[in-house]
């Protein structure tokens, strides 16, 4: 449904976008609303196939990348750069398959960056990510942490449509 909503943006003259949003954190340290700025996602989804050649990974333009947390560090925002797992399958999130990702180095778990991306390199337009740690599975068992109501939501939609305005 991303990609539709993302398409028909393109459709209507949209050249530059800058998406955010919550994401599961797969490693420890990431405290609830933490930032993360994608530079490549892992592909376990299916979208993302009919816009690019298969492989495992997908990466962002790093100038794109650049921009984004060149606009963190001018507000000082603390932030992480690093890959994702897209995953449209969330209740197959299993603890093997965390595991493996956390081995990959992916830093969190969401369902549109690998899409998004192969969109926005098909389509020939700028697209760049934000990200805030919400739920967290590093641990043992699933941490909920009241994600969807993170303070970190505002701010980081002020950040996107700054970012955006910049390219």
């Amino acid at each position: 449904m991303a990609v539709h909503h993302f398409e028909k943006a393109v459709a209507a003259g949209g050249r530059v976008f800058v998406a955010c949003g919550g994401a599961g954190a797969l490693q420890p340290d990431l405290d609830m609303g933490h930032v993360v700025v994608p530079d490549a996602a892992v592909r376990d989804e299916g979208t993302s196939y009919h816009y690019a050649p298969p492989a495992p990974t997908i990466h962002a333009d790093p100038a794109l990348v650049k921009a984004a947390t060149g606009v963190l560090l001018d507000r000082g925002v603390p932030f992480t750069t690093g890959m994702t797992w897209t995953t449209d399958a969330p209740f197959r999130e299993t603890k093997a398959r965390v595991h493996a990702r956390q081995q990959q180095g992916c830093v969190t778990v969401e369902m549109e960056t690998a899409a998004f991306l192969a969109v926005a390199q098909f389509r020939g337009v700028k697209f760049c990510q934000y990200l805030y740690a919400g739920d967290d599975l590093s641990g043992r068992a699933w941490h909920h942490r009241n994600w969807t109501a993170a303070e970190a939501r505002d701010e980081l939609l002020q950040i996107a449509i700054e970012t955006a305005a910049g390219l």
